[in-house]
């Protein structure tokens, strides 16, 4: 994607960086350590890639300022390299058009008692039924479908082919992301002698401000009342978020993470891709869950739990050690075996 072009004097100062070296270098982009053109800036923030320094051939670099970096290259010093490196993309890629529709197409089918506001763009083969609400500023992308009494707030960005079914509500500067379908009946079955009986999925999704959720996720609708993702949560692509399902602000939770009906996830949690958990589970605020784990109970406690099932990571850690050593000890234990039987006879 074509950035901007900016000095390396302009771009420090926006960043509130310290510049090392040339203030006039021109710098016409971001790229890694090791792709890096002359007039393009990268980052250092993590150290397992400082071993990449000596082959990177950047014009600039954000770093802080205990870093070393090759000699020649325009140093942007910072306690904060990383949310100096998020404001540099913001800065270098301003204004530039994601693959977002402009205008209304005419291909686009609006109910006449939807209510569409200022400045909202719509793509081709758009559909929003009766009586849907779309706030100001709002993007439905190429191929979405805005159901019957759906609320979208301002500012949204609603990715291609996205569904919203009946009555889900969004609220402002939320993005989902391209094949999401979200307020899908939940997963109820009731279990009687002749079989699975379907239960009624007579409740809705709710999603807060600020939320963003990947490509291809499910958010299901609650079978009563309403599944709820707080304000400032981020999904990953390919998540099932099941009915019922309440998850706090600012939480975080990585690809094909699953999350089954009625669990309760706090504020600030970071979940690892792959991670599931049964129902009716609750996790406390700022929990730490490790890719792939089982969570099978409620937990509240600090730091990480990890594996299946999960347990706190120092416990997760002892065991899988134990585990490793199951065959000497099992060889151990033939030994042992042996010498009582040498004993009793």
């Amino acid at each position: 994607m074509r950035a901007l072009v900016l000095s390396t004097g302009a771009l420090g100062d926006a960043l509130g960086c310290v510049v090392v070296g040339s203030r006039d270098l021109e710098i016409a982009g971001m790229a890694t350590i090791l792709e890096a053109h002359p007039d393009e800036l990268t980052f250092i923030a993590n150290p397992k890639y400082r071993q990449q320094l000596d082959r990177c051939k950047a014009g600039a670099i954000i770093t802080s300022p205990a870093e070393a970096t090759p000699e020649g290259i325009v140093r942007l010093e910072t306690k904060s390299p990383y949310p100096a490196f998020r404001k540099a993309l913001e800065i270098l890629y301003e204004g530039l058009e994601r693959d977002l529709p402009q205008g209304v197409d005419r291909t686009a089918s609006i109910s006449e008692t939807a209510s569409v506001g200022k400045d909202v763009r719509i793509g081709a083969f758009v559909t929003v039924e009766a009586g849907a609400v779309i706030g100001d500023r709002t993007v439905l992308c190429n191929g979405c479908y805005i159901g019957r009494g759906v609320f979208v707030g301002e500012d949204c960005i609603i990715g291609i082919g996205v569904t919203l079914r009946h009555e889900v509500r969004l609220g402002n500067r939320v993005v989902i992301g391209d094949q999401s379908v979200i307020g899908f009946d939940g997963f109820g079955y009731s279990p009687e002698v002749d079989g699975f009986h379907k239960i009624p999925q007579v409740g809705t999704v709710i999603i807060e401000d600020d939320v963003e959720i990947g490509a291809s996720c499910c958010v299901d609708r609650a079978t009563i009342g309403a599944t709820r993702i707080g304000r400032g949560t981020k999904l990953d692509n390919l998540i099932q978020v099941a009915h019922g399902v309440q998850i706090g602000a600012n939480t975080v939770i990585a690809a094909q993470s699953g999350i089954s009906g009625s669990c309760t996830i706090g504020n600030g949690v970071m979940i690892g891709g792959q991670a599931g958990m049964v129902g009716h589970v609750d996790i406390g605020d700022r929990m730490l869950i490790g890719a792939k784990a089982g969570i099978t109970k409620s937990f509240d406690i600090k730091g990480l739990i990890s594996g299946y099932p999960a347990r706190p990571q120092m416990e997760a850690m002892r065991i899988e050690a134990s585990l490793n050593r199951l065959p000497e000890l099992l060889k151990r234990v033939k030994i042992l075996e042996e010498a009582l039987k040498q004993l009793q006879r």
